[in-house]
Formats: structure tokens, C-alpha cells, sequence
């Protein structure tokens, strides 16, 4: 197979990109550096494609690899053919290979090898070739020996099936046939598992602890109820429904199928293997087709299709998972202000940390304004003394327990101040996995939980970015069913889209953490500790060519992250910029032909307007158009934040409550969760509202992505609320 030849019909680009994109890839080279500063080389690939690229890359070569595995194999045994060797070698997935390989695979003890070894292939060859002229039981008769192991006739023709049996299912072409037509036209079935009481309690149980996690999708109800009696065709299922019906299946509260077109599966192989009319063979032959089919394909076809199916559901939950988080972490950060951050509680009391405009933490306190203390008034004395303190305007408080009777304390509270403040319900997803983290403990050791988790709270509304990096992306809380995935793949997936969003807003050498350091291009986790260190022992980064000083990074690592790390006050204007060092030259070669200087661009980035051949100044500087479009895009808005053009958060003075909402009210929202069927809205009635997709837009859309991302300020119209079970039903056709 030619890879880069393969990618390329996949991708829908030119030959050229591929093979440069490569050849980057192997060079050691990072996703963001190639997207951002080698697009002459590729074409301008963005990032996600050059991800999928890098993907097949790699599935690819695991493919050619195991193809060579396979040839050899079977080499060694000597039974190569021309024929069969093409087949492999034009395969196309590692499951072809495993289906053309099957028969050739070593196996353990099967019952067809145990007739092997009995000396029954003969006879299973005289059933196979059709020409008997008298019952089979006189052929069996010569293979009847003790010393064998073969005590009678019945037990040799028994035997000479299953040898049977096992060629038919190893067959590729054959299993190719059943696994293509049971996609097709099968369906997946799923049933009420039959329980005792006691495994019914342990199942509400798990039922309860699985819809637990706010915005996934579920009600306080069992999750798993309208799977009890569910079938739907395998090639149309939706993914988010087969992770579900998986869940379930694994906490043993539904039983699982895949209903194939049996009969027609069976008349197909009798059509292929019965050649011709044999009173003797046909009617043996049909019987060893039905056990081949039941006892060993139908069982492998419907593992892989499972298989297949899961895979599919996770990638294609991964994706809305990733560009959720993407969402999120490219929110507008809320600068200017000092903040309170607030980790809601009952018995423990609610925990407070004070937040100046650099996110430095300036106070913690705790007070005890819920259950079953209820000491408000007392709470609110310390808050107004807070506020007082420290200039606070703005409270960033956690959705979790106790969200909604803080809010009622903060909205008292806000109307007695005679300051401006307002408040704004954070999801708090992570923060107390962050809290209890070695990363937390290290930045705040004399801070317990539950103060680190205020500080979180406060700092991911100042800087979402900054703070949501120090979290596993999993425990975000953006995603949906992400802890039935297969993990590994799920995280290598997250950690390139959080490296693409630190990478895409750029990242502040002498403020940043570790934590965020680490995820910029080139950057490892020894040498972000390194960048920490050396800031401790040598003061602030004056210049980019500082990072050369740092231990272990060396001029590779330095080419990969110099561009994305900024020095805002430095005075080379350029360290401010997203501008490579590498292109340094290249910009001041640029300057000196318009007859301006670095200082004027400071003084006034409009100058840089008046250039109107961009492509004509690229060629009289030898660099490449892209290259130099980037470079006075920097310039124009040096230090600039792409997040800056998102909106904010709906900052709020006062409550309501979900008994406050009528149908037919109309209110805005933040959206917090994307989903495949739908989006969470947050209206600020503490139960985020479910927009189903059938009533996002007035048009047809695949997917809710299509027109909603988190973070987004939408307006929202009331259908239907249902207090007992918190459910609140919201329309956006025609309001958007």
C-alpha cells in the first residue's frame, strides 16, 4: 500500500501536502508548529487535519506492519500463493488481514484440530467434494480406529463436520459476506436482563449512580428503561444510544444481540458450497453450514460488529467531546476584576477564596450560610467585609451541592452593598479532582481541598484556559459517556486539543504554570518544570533568546515553542507577537522596505495597511505569502487574544427559581453542554434546560454543533418544566 498515496484519496488534498506533512511529522516536529508555521510546506493544513493525518499515519504503518507479521507467518509454514499474497497485501484494514490470516493463525486446541490429529481430514475432503455414490457411513467405516481415538462411524463423521465446520468459518470471503450483510440489514436488540430483588436494588442502584453526572443526557430515572424491550437497525443507530445500551449491558441490567438475516446467510453459503445435488453429502453438508454459521462465524461477526459499532459511537463521541472542550476552554477570560470564589457545601460550610486581577490569591475563608447551620447573617458580615477588604466585584460560585442556597445568600447579599457586584454559577466540573491533585498541593500547600477548590473556581472565570489545564479533561465535564471509552484513546485525543488551544492563544512565559507550560509545542513535562525554576532563581524572561538558557531545552525544543511563548512587556515588540523568532529577519527586512520602524507600529498598527501587494512584497523577501500574511496579522494586533472576539458569561444580580418559569417565557442562556441529541442551557435556574435538537433551528442539522458551541449566549423560549423530576424543556427556532 502506498500510505501517503492512501491518506491523500482519504483527505481530499494534494500529494504534495501529504508528503511534506509527513515528512514533518517524522522530523519530530509538533501538530502546532506545522499548522502555524510551515504552511508553504503543506499547503496550509490546520491542525485538525494534519491530526487525522498523523492518525492514519499511524494506523497505517500498524497495518503494513502486521501485514509482514502475517506474510511471514504464513511463509514459514510454506503456504504463500501469489494469490493469497496479493489479497493481503491489498487489504485495507487490520481486519481483512485477520480474516485472511485466520486460517493460518496458530490455535489452540479446537474440535476440529482434535479431528486432525484423529486423521479424519480425508474424510471430511470425500464429504466436501460431492461425488459419493453410497452412504457416508461406509466411507466413515475405514477411518474407525481405536489407536486413534475414533470408536465409530458416527463419531468419524462427527469429526469430518467440524473440520468442516472450522474451514467454512475461516473462509474471508465467507466472513467478509456475513459481517458486510449483518451491518447492513441486522439489528440490535436489547432486552430487560431477568433479575432477583437483590440484583434489582443493586441495579437501581447503579441506574441512580450513573445518571448522577449533571448534563449527561438523563433523568433521575433509570437510564436504561426505554432500552428494556429496544431494537434498531444496526446501520442506522445513533452512537450516544449504543454507549448507553453498553453501559448497560456491563452493569448487568440489559441483555445484548445482534439479530442477523440468518436465513438468508445460510441459503447464501449452501448456494456457494453445495455444487451440486448429493442425497449422501447435501443434507451433511447443510448441517455443517448451520453449525459453522452458529457455533463459530455468528459469534465472531457479532463480537466485531459490536466491535465496530463502540469504536464508532467513541469516535464519534470523542469528537463532539473535543470540540466541546475547545469551546470551553476558548471562552472569553474575565479580566479586571477580583474575584470571590465560592465552593458551595452543607455541613462543611462553604468555602471562600479571594482572587486579585492577576489571579494571585489574597484570602480564604470559610462560612456556614446552609444547613444545618443556616448562620446567614453572620456569613453575610464576613462576605461585606470581604467585599470591602479587597474591591471584589465579581463571584464566581461552583454549580455543584448547595449552589442553589448560596445563590439566594449571594442575591440577598448583593442587593445590601452599596458597591457594584455581581455574581456568575460555575460549572464546577474538576475542581474537586483538582483540588485534591499533587499539582494543587504543590501550588497551594498550605491551602486544604476544599480553599484550593474555591481558588479553581475563581481563576477558571478569570482565565478558563489557564486553570481548566491543570484538570484531567475527562473530569471537565463536557462530555458524555466518556467513562465507558476506551480511556487511552480518549485522552491522547483531549490533551491534542487542549495543546491546540494553549498553542492557538499563546501562553505568557513569566506567568504561566507548569501545568500550562507543558502542553505548549515542544514543551515537556521536565522542561515546563525547568522554565518554572529557572524563572524562580533568575527573574522574569527578558527576551525569547532567554529559553536557550533553560536546562534541556535545547535549539529543537526551542524552534517548536518559541513562537507560542510571549513576553508582553518585552522590549522587543515582536517577543509580544505570535511573529517566530525565526522570522525575525524577515519582519525587519519587511519594516526597513516600507520605511517604518517597530516603534511606530506600536504607536500606530495601521500603518501596516497601506501595503497593497502582499504577495509581490513576499516574493522581493524570499519568504512565503502565508508566512508573511501571519506576520503582519501579528503586527497589526501584537499581544492579541483570539478568545478576546468570544462571548462572555452572563454576569447576574439576582436569583430565580425553576417554580419562576412559565411555558412561553422567553430568557437568555449560556449553553454548557453539547450532546448528540441536543444542548444544556443554562438559564439560571440552577437545572440547566434541555434544547432537543429537533428544536434548535429551523432548518435541518446533522448535529447540534451545527449551530450551538458552549459558551454561547442564546435566547430561549420555555416549552414545558417539570419540577418533580427537574426537567425543563427550552425552544431556540426562530429566536437566534
Amino acid at each position: 500500500m502506498n500510505i501517503a498515496e492512501q491518506i491523500r484519496t482519504e483527505l481530499g488534498v494534494r500529494r504534495s501536502q501529504v508528503d511534506a506533512a509527513i515528512r514533518l511529522i517524522d522530523e519530530g516536529n509538533t501538530i502546532p508548529f506545522i499548522a502555524r508555521y510551515r504552511k508553504e510546506a503543506t499547503g496550509g493544513l490546520n491542525d485538525e487535519q494534519l491530526r487525522t493525518l498523523n492518525e492514519r499515519l499511524t494506523y497505517l504503518r500498524n497495518l503494513d506492519e502486521k501485514k509482514e507479521q502475517v506474510l511471514s507467518s504464513i511463509g514459514e509454514q510454506g503456504l504463500l500463493t501469489d494469490e493469497l499474497k496479493k489479497s493481503i497485501e491489498e487489504a485495507v484494514t487490520v481486519t481483512a488481514v485477520d480474516d485472511l490470516y485466520r486460517p493460518y493463525r496458530p490455535k489452540k486446541k479446537t474440535r476440529a484440530s482434535v479431528a486432525k490429529e484423529k486423521g479424519l481430514e480425508g474424510l471430511a475432503t470425500y464429504i466436501y467434494l460431492q461425488n459419493a455414490d453410497r452412504p457416508i457411513e461406509d466411507e466413515a467405516g475405514k477411518y474407525v480406529d481405536d489407536k486413534k481415538g475414533v470408536a465409530d462411524v458416527k463419531e468419524a463423521i462427527g469429526g469430518a463436520m467440524d473440520i468442516l465446520a472450522e474451514m467454512i468459518s475461516d473462509d474471508a470471503a465467507y466472513r467478509t459476506y456475513i459481517r458486510d450483510i449483518t451491518y447492513k440489514e441486522g439489528v440490535l436488540v436489547s432486552k430487560k436482563r431477568e433479575t432477583s430483588e437483590k440484583a434489582r436494588t443493586k441495579e437501581q442502584t447503579a441506574g441512580a449512580a450513573s445518571t448522577g453526572k449533571k448534563n449527561d443526557g438523563t433523568d433521575d430515572r433509570n437510564v436504561y428503561e426505554m432500552y428494556y424491550d429496544f431494537e434498531e437497525s444496526v446501520a442506522k443507530i445513533q452512537g450516544y444510544r449504543v454507549l448507553a445500551i453498553n453501559r448497560g449491558e456491563k452493569e448487568k441490567v440489559l441483555t445484548v444481540k445482534v439479530n442477523a438475516p440468518e436465513e438468508e446467510i445460510l441459503r447464501h453459503l449452501e448456494g456457494l458450497i453445495i455444487r451440486q445435488p448429493n442425497v449422501y453429502t447435501t443434507p451433511l453438508l447443510k448441517e455443517v453450514i448451520r453449525d459453522s454459521y452458529d457455533r463459530l462465524t455468528a459469534p465472531s461477526v457479532e463480537r466485531d460488529i459490536r466491535n465496530e459499532l463502540t469504536e464508532r459511537a467513541e469516535d464519534g463521541a470523542i469528537t463532539v467531546f473535543g470540540k466541546n472542550l475547545t469551546q470551553l476552554l476558548m471562552q472569553a477570560p474575565v479580566s479586571g476584576h477580583t474575584v470571590l470564589g465560592w465552593d458551595p457545601a452543607f455541613r462543611t460550610g462553604c468555602k471562600l477564596a479571594v482572587v486579585d486581577r492577576t489571579g494571585k490569591v489574597l484570602d480564604t475563608k470559610v462560612i456556614y450560610p446552609t444547613a444545618p447551620q443556616n448562620k446567614v447573617e453572620e456569613a453575610k458580615k464576613e462576605l461585606k467585609s470581604l467585599i470591602k477588604k479587597y474591591g471584589i466585584t465579581l463571584i464566581s460560585v461552583g454549580n455543584g451541592t448547595a449552589s442553589r442556597e448560596s445563590e439566594q445568600v449571594i442575591a440577598q447579599l448583593i442587593k445590601e452593598v452599596d458597591t457594584p457586584v455581581k455574581y456568575v454559577i460555575v460549572n464546577e466540573a474538576g475542581a474537586s479532582v483538582y483540588s485534591a491533585s499533587k499539582l494543587a498541593s504543590e501550588e497551594f500547600p498550605e491551602f486544604d481541598v476544599g480553599q484550593r477548590s474555591a481558588a479553581s473556581i475563581a481563576r477558571r472565570l478569570q482565565d478558563p484556559l489557564a486553570e481548566l489545564v491543570k484538570i484531567d479533561p475527562k473530569s471537565i465535564g463536557v462530555g458524555q459517556y466518556q467513562h465507558d471509552m476506551d480511556q487511552k484513546k480518549l485522552s491522547g485525543s483531549l490533551e491534542g486539543v487542549v495543546e491546540d488551544c494553549v498553542n492557538k492563544v499563546g501562553v505568557d512565559i513569566n506567568t504561566a504554570s507548569a501545568a500550562l507550560l507543558q502542553y505548549v509545542s515542544g514543551i515537556s513535562r521536565t522542561i515546563a518544570g525547568n522554565i518554572v525554576a529557572y524563572r524562580e532563581k533568575n527573574g522574569r524572561f527578558v527576551t525569547r533568546r532567554d529559553l536557550l538558557k533553560v536546562d534541556k531545552l535545547g535549539p529543537k525544543a526551542f524552534e517548536q515553542c518559541a513562537g507560542f511563548l510571549r513576553i508582553p512587556d518585552s522590549d522587543n515588540l515582536l517577543d509580544r507577537t505570535g511573529v517566530h523568532p525565526e522570522s525575525y529577519d524577515v519582519t525587519e527586512r519587511m519594516l526597513k522596505s516600507l520605511n517604518i520602524s517597530l516603534e511606530d507600529i506600536k504607536n500606530d498598527p495601521g500603518l501596516l495597511n497601506k501595503i497593497s501587494d502582499i504577495k509581490r512584497l513576499a516574493e522581493s523577501l524570499n519568504v512565503g505569502e502565508p508566512t508573511l500574511k501571519d506576520i503582519i496579522e501579528e503586527l497589526k494586533k501584537p499581544g492579541r487574544d483570539p478568545r478576546s472576539e468570544a462571548g462572555g458569561p452572563i454576569l447576574k444580580a439576582d436569583v430565580m427559581s425553576m417554580e419562576d418559569l412559565k411555558p412561553g417565557m422567553r430568557l437568555k442562556g449560556t449553553v454548557r453542554n453539547v450532546i448528540d441529541f441536543g444542548a444544556f442551557v443554562d438559564i439560571g435556574v440552577h437545572q440547566d434546560g434541555l434544547v432537543h435538537i429537533s428544536k434548535l433551528s429551523d432548518r435541518y442539522i446533522k448535529h447540534p454543533l451545527d449551530v450551538v458551541s458552549i459558551g454561547d449566549i442564546v435566547e430561549v423560549e420555555v416549552e414545558s418544566v417539570d419540577i418533580v423530576k427537574k426537567r425543563i424543556s427550552l425552544n431556540m427556532k426562530g429566536l437566534n
